[in-house]
């Protein structure tokens, strides 16, 4: 269904779009073409011969400035005959000054050599006064510095991942505030929410690509991980409100380097991991990154193997032009588990250690993508990037699951088997630019991108009538249908039955193939009314069309499912403004909206129309002690105006429905939120990380239908309140030198899970499941010595007990007081 815009609304963008347009087509002569000035170009280099990007160079005198690129080039328009001096500045290194003559008609040539290496350079960047409203990102996908934007950005980089020795996602994650793990779905995966919307599987990309969610990231290949809190819908199409995480992988390095890494922990974990890169011509470097895995658990009878491969090139097609192919392969073997499971609605209260499933169960994932991404810079100001990635993943899984007891600590296991395909196409192209219209500056994105994905589903167990009965039933080898129902235990004491130890042969009622294409075009420009005024307005136009499902039975036709095909288009609008009062601080607030797709008919039978979800941010961001240290504070309210719930009536309007596949877009949930971030630099050795976000995200508006939701109750699994603080302090000269501390603090405040309350539900108790409040703290110490390093970390030192919940069911607890220690070599 067509969703539109307020015609007034739209009539006035495009009018502005148009006028945009016609004054840059006026002024394509530009100052390029002008023939009574000259330009100035050049290129910056380290030391060692390496090409040194994001080197700020300016005209002394004439108040212009540009940055060198990723190949260390620079270009200057537009500069009238006459003598000047250059100047090179880059945070941390020495600055560096030339004297150049500049002739009409001609490009005057100028190179700089910092006296920095490569190495150096690098050194400086992770430990630059550069904060995160200064970092250059890719999540945004425009050349702008996060405190221009209206909006809130977190970044995590390789020096914080490697100080907390971060194994997971999950781990990474802590550090931002608003942002938190929202299931750990029988060990099998970990999702993520913000700002009380789940990420779901449209809001992770890596290297800006959208990627499956069932298959926990290695986290060794990554630079570091970008999140857009708030609307993303403008830049990455239906995406769930609250925010999207962006994963950006090593590249290669035209300079020869690495390093080699053993982590050993708690329970048997051994992690050798290799990272080398370098040039093999002038023109072509690459970077092989490689991890094994092995641990047991806390759990009894968990184990994990993983092993990731990820191979990348990079190929400088021309000064102005590079290509870069990767790939990644992850093998991921683990054992399910569901955890301790709830008793009428509290959790239950057994060993953390105890595992409740059988014994035989086994999973496994395989993931691989490839991915090649091409980007040509037209000249200092305008560049064209784009690029196609594919990714096949495949997760299966056998074991008893549903952990789901009576009050006397019962428990039949069901089994299950679980079989998952999925391939993912899709293609992405970017021009960004910047021109000027009079006094005013344009710095524009124009770009589309397309997606499509197939999903290949598995059913094992299914309800069959036998004998008169509907039961849970599974097909054994011989395609003969058996009772789901494996056998019984007491969860608080395993001696009370005799547990089954086979493993049943479980073949394939059906399997179901749905296959999704998704298209969008999106304009966005950041209009530079003067230096401390600044306007973002974009708008983007999405659609998604998914494809009748195809069903293959291998039971019997009398399990045909279908489903119509769907398709959904809809306008996405951001507004903003920036007010910088002071070069350090901006003031913004920004307006955006996104879609979400809905499931269910109308009461015409006709497909829903997707929810609407308009989103309000705005805040202050704050850079103090000469840009080492930033503070940020947001405000924002998400509102969902439209949201899906059962009808009332059926389509004559008076006969009551009972179908809660008829829908009306007449209900609405509400999310309001403050957060806190601080991070930089202070003063020299001291790295701070720190954050707080308060979210109150409810039902605002539900219907009375039996079966709904009732208006008031919490979005499930939304903590009101987090917290984090992470301070690390590196010694750079007495007798503790090469020494480094830190401590890591975070905080999880109450949520609920199981089941919302609905309207005439058949229980008189909640079906709500409390879960409690945690703080954990972290500790670590580590020793650099020239080439070798060596960092340890001591995990959760109260050895505080908490759990991550999937509604009702999957109920696993955190871990406990864990040692972990990585040695390194740097070659």
């Amino acid at each position: 269904m067509k969703i539109t815009l307020h015609p007034t609304l739209l009539k006035t963008y495009f009018l502005f779009l148009l006028l945009t347009i016609t004054s840059f087509s006026l002024k394509a002569k530009g100052p390029d073409d002008d023939g009574n000035t000259g330009k100035i170009s050049g290129f910056v280099k380290s030391s060692d011969g390496q090409p040194a990007s994001f080197v700020t160079v300016a005209i002394k005198g004439l108040n212009k400035t540009t940055m060198t690129i990723e190949d260390g080039s620079f270009l200057f328009n537009n500069i009238k005959p006459g003598n000047y001096t250059l100047r090179i500045s880059y945070t941390g290194a020495k600055s560096e000054e030339k004297t150049v003559t500049v002739t009409a008609n001609n490009v005057t040539k100028v190179d700089f050599t910092l006296a920095e290496s490569a190495t150096d350079l690098n050194e400086v960047t992770v430990s630059s006064t550069k904060t995160i409203n200064r970092k250059s990102i890719r999540i945004g996908k425009m050349n702008v510095s996060p405190i221009d934007l209206p909006q809130s950005i977190s970044i995590i980089g390789r020096d914080v991942l490697d100080q907390q020795q971060a194994l997971r996602l999950s781990d990474v994650i802590k550090n931002v505030n608003g942002v938190y793990l929202y299931s750990a779905r029988g060990n099998t995966q970990e999702t993520f929410a913000a700002r009380g919307y789940n990420f779901g599987a449209t809001n992770m990309f890596k290297n800006g690509f959208r990627v499956n969610t069932g298959a926990m990231p290695e986290i060794s290949s990554l630079e570091r991980v970008e999140i857009l809190k708030g609307s993303a819908a403008l830049l990455y199409g239906n995406v769930a409100p609250g925010g999207v995480l962006n994963m950006i992988t090593k590249k290669p390095k035209f300079e020869q380097g690495g390093q080699a890494s053993m982590t050993y922990g708690s329970y048997d974990l051994y992690k050798p991991a290799v990272d080398v890169y370098g040039p093999i011509t002038s023109k072509l470097a690459y970077r092989l990154n490689a991890t094994y895995e092995n641990s047991k658990s806390y759990r009894d009878y968990l184990k994990n193997k993983r092993i990731y491969v990820n191979p990348s090139l990079l190929y400088k097609i021309s000064d102005k032009t590079t290509l870069v192919v990767e790939g990644d392969v992850l093998d991921y073997d683990f054992v399910p588990d569901f955890g301790t499971g709830q008793v009428d609605n509290v959790i239950a209260n057994v060993p953390r250690n105890r595992y409740l499933g059988a014994v035989w169960s086994t999973g496994k994932t395989k993931q691989s993508t490839a991915t090649a991404t091409i980007n040509h810079q037209l000249n200092s100001l305008w560049q064209i990037s784009g690029g196609v990635s594919y990714q096949y993943y495949d997760r299966r899984y056998q074991t008893t699951e549903r952990v789901q007891p009576d009050a006397t600590g019962d428990w039949s296991r069901p089994l299950n088997r679980t079989k998952t395909l999925e391939d993912y196409v899709t293609g992405q192209l970017n021009i960004t630019g910047q021109f000027n219209t009079g006094p005013i500056k344009h710095n524009i994105l124009a770009g589309f991108d397309a997606d499509r994905y197939s999903n290949d589903n598995y059913t094992y167990v299914t309800n069959v009538t036998v004998n008169g009965k509907v039961q849970s039933s599974y097909l054994d080898q011989n395609n003969a249908v058996q009772n789901a129902t494996y056998d019984k235990i007491n969860i608080y004491d395993l001696n009370k039955y005799t547990q089954r130890t086979d493993m049943p042969t479980m073949n394939p009622f059906y399997d179901v193939v749905t296959t999704t294409n998704r298209f969008g075009a999106y304009f966005n420009d950041l209009i530079s009314l003067s230096e401390k005024l600044k306007v973002l307005a974009g708008i983007r136009w999405s659609y998604q069309y998914i494809a009748p499902t195809a069903v293959n039975n291998f039971y019997t036709p009398a399990l045909t499912q279908s489903a119509k095909s769907k398709t959904d288009q809809a306008f996405s609008p951001r507004v903003g403004i920036v007010y910088k009062p002071l070069e350090n601080t901006a003031l913004f607030a920004s307006y955006s909206n996104s879609f979400v797709v809905n499931t269910g008919t109308d009461v015409n039978n006709n497909p829903l129309d997707p929810s609407i979800i308009d989103q309000f941010e705005g805040g202050i961001k704050n850079d103090f002690l000469n840009g080492n240290l930033s503070v940020n504070v947001t405000a924002y309210r998400i509102l969902n105006n439209n949201l899906a719930q059962t009808a009332t009536f059926q389509a004559d309007g008076v006969t009551p429905n009972t179908n809660t596949n008829i829908k009306v877009l007449s209900g609405q949930t509400k999310s309001d939120g403050v957060e806190l971030d601080i991070a930089g630099h202070p003063f020299k050795g001291l790295d701070v990380l720190a954050g707080y976000s308060y979210t109150n995200a409810r039902y605002t508006k539900t219907s009375t239908v039996l079966g709904s939701t009732i208006a008031g109750q919490p979005l499930l699994n939304v903590p009101k309140h987090t917290a984090n603080t992470s301070v690390f302090y590196n010694f750079f000269d007495g007798k503790l030198k090469g020494f480094k501390a830190g401590v890591s603090v975070f905080y999880l405040g109450n949520r609920t899970a199981g089941f919302l309350n609905t309207v005439g539900q058949t229980q008189t108790a909640s079906r709500l499941v409390y879960v409690p409040k945690f703080t954990t703290v972290d500790a670590s110490v580590g020793y650099n010595c020239k080439k070798v390093s060596i960092i340890a970390k001591i995990s959760n030192i109260g050895n505080v007990l908490n759990w991550n919940v999937h509604e009702n069911y999957s109920v696993n607890p955190i871990a406990p007081r864990q040692f972990l220690t990585t040695l390194t070599y740097k070659f």
